[in-house]
C-alpha cells in the first residue's frame, strides 16, 4: 500500500477510508506545517493531503525532483498556499476540492450579508451584555437590503451562488465583475470594472480566489469608491483586503460596516478590528459543516486513489 500523510485531523469517515488505500499517517496538530516537516514529508510519503496554512512555497520544493511524494492533494478549493508551479517542474501534481465548498461557502456570505446590514453582533453583544434597554423605534436602524444592489467580485461558482441567494432570498439586485465575460443563469448585470461595481453597489462580496494577482485587491484608493452606508463581505482570502486600509475606511466613515470570515494575516486579527461594532467577525466558517468537510475530505481522497492506482486525478489545478 501507498503511504499517505494527512496534515490535519479530518472527520472520522475520511480517516476511515483512508485507512482502507493507504497506509495513513495522521498529524493530530491543527497548526500549519512548518517548513522542515513539509520537506520531511516530501521525502517520506507518496500522497500528502495538505491544507490551508501549509505554506509550500517554492523554497520547499528545492532538490525535490527524486522525493517519493508525487501528488499534494489539497483539502480545499484554494490552493493559494502551493506554488503550484514549483511544485510541476519537480514533477509533484496538485489537486483540489472544487464545488464541494460551493454553498456552504455562500451560505456563510449570506449571513455576513445579513449581520452586517443588520447590525446582527452588534445587537447580540449589547445584549448578552445586559445593556439593551428595550425596544424604541429608533434603536440600532441598520440597512435593509431589499431592492438594494449587492455587487459580487469574482463571479465564479460561489460569487453564483451568493448571487442567486441575494438575489432571490432578499430581494437584491446584482452586478458583477469578473476578469472575463461570464454569462449567468439568474438577473444579474456584468460591469466593466471593480471600481464600477464598488460604485453602484450598497453591499459589496469579494469571492475571487487567492494569490498574488488578486493579493490587496481591495485597497484604500477601492474603498473609496464605495458608498458611505455601504457594507464590505470578504468570504475569500484575507489578503484580497488590505486590512490596514479597511481599518481607516471604517475609523473614517468611508464605509458603513464590514462582514468578515478571513483575514489577511490570520489567525492573527487586529485588535482595532475586534474593537468595532460595524465590524461582524468570523473564525474562517465558510465550510465547516460536518457533511461539507466530509465531501471535502472524500474528494482529497478520490484524487489520491486515482494516482495510487494509476488512473487520471480527478480535480488537477
Amino acid at each position: 500500500m501507498k503511504e499517505l500523510y494527512i496534515t490535519r485531523p479530518l472527520p472520522a469517515a475520511v480517516l476511515e477510508r483512508a485507512r482502507a488505500y493507504f497506509n495513513v499517517t495522521l498529524r493530530d496538530q491543527t497548526t500549519p506545517l512548518k517548513k522542515g516537516e513539509m520537506r520531511a514529508a516530501l521525502v517520506l510519503y507518496d500522497v500528502i493531503i495538505p491544507t490551508l496554512g501549509d505554506m509550500f512555497t517554492a523554497d520547499v520544493f528545492d532538490g525535490m525532483e527524486t522525493a517519493r511524494c508525487r501528488l499534494l492533494a489539497n483539502f480545499g478549493v484554494g490552493y493559494n498556499h502551493i506554488d503550484v508551479a514549483a511544485a510541476r517542474q519537480v514533477g509533484i501534481s496538485v489537486t483540489n476540492t472544487p464545488g464541494s465548498v460551493t454553498d456552504a461557502t455562500a451560505d456563510i456570505a449570506l449571513m455576513l450579508v445579513l449581520m452586517s446590514a443588520r447590525r446582527a453582533s452588534e445587537g447580540e453583544r449589547l445584549v448578552r451584555a445586559g445593556k439593551w434597554t428595550g425596544w424604541h423605534p429608533t434603536q440600532m436602524l441598520g440597512l435593509h437590503l431589499g431592492g438594494k444592489t449587492c455587487g459580487i467580485i469574482g463571479m465564479g461558482r460561489i460569487g453564483q451562488a451568493i448571487a442567486k441567494r441575494v438575489h432571490f432570498g432578499l430581494g437584491m439586485e446584482v452586478v458583477y465583475h469578473n476578469r472575463s465575460v461570464r454569462a449567468v443563469d439568474l438577473p444579474a448585470r456584468q460591469l466593466d470594472s471593480i471600481a464600477d461595481v464598488l460604485a453602484a453597489s450598497d453591499v459589496v462580496v469579494l469571492a475571487v480566489p487567492g494569490g498574488a494577482e488578486t493579493r490587496h485587491l481591495i485597497g484604500a484608493q477601492e474603498l473609496a469608491m464605495m458608498r458611505p452606508h455601504a457594507h464590505l463581505v470578504n468570504i475569500a482570502r484575507g489578503d484580497v483586503v488590505d486590512e490596514a486600509a479597511l481599518i481607516g475606511a471604517l475609523q473614517h466613515g468611508q464605509i458603513a460596516g464590514a462582514g468578515l470570515d478571513v483575514y489577511e494575516f490570520e489567525p492573527a486579527v487586529p485588535d482595532a478590528l475586534r474593537r468595532m461594532d460595524t465590524v461582524t467577525l468570523l473564525p474562517h466558517l465558510g465550510t465547516a459543516a460536518q457533511d461539507v468537510r466530509e465531501n471535502m475530505g472524500m474528494m482529497a481522497l478520490d484524487n489520491a486513489i486515482a494516482h495510487a492506482t494509476g488512473q487520471a486525478l480527478v480535480n488537477p489545478v
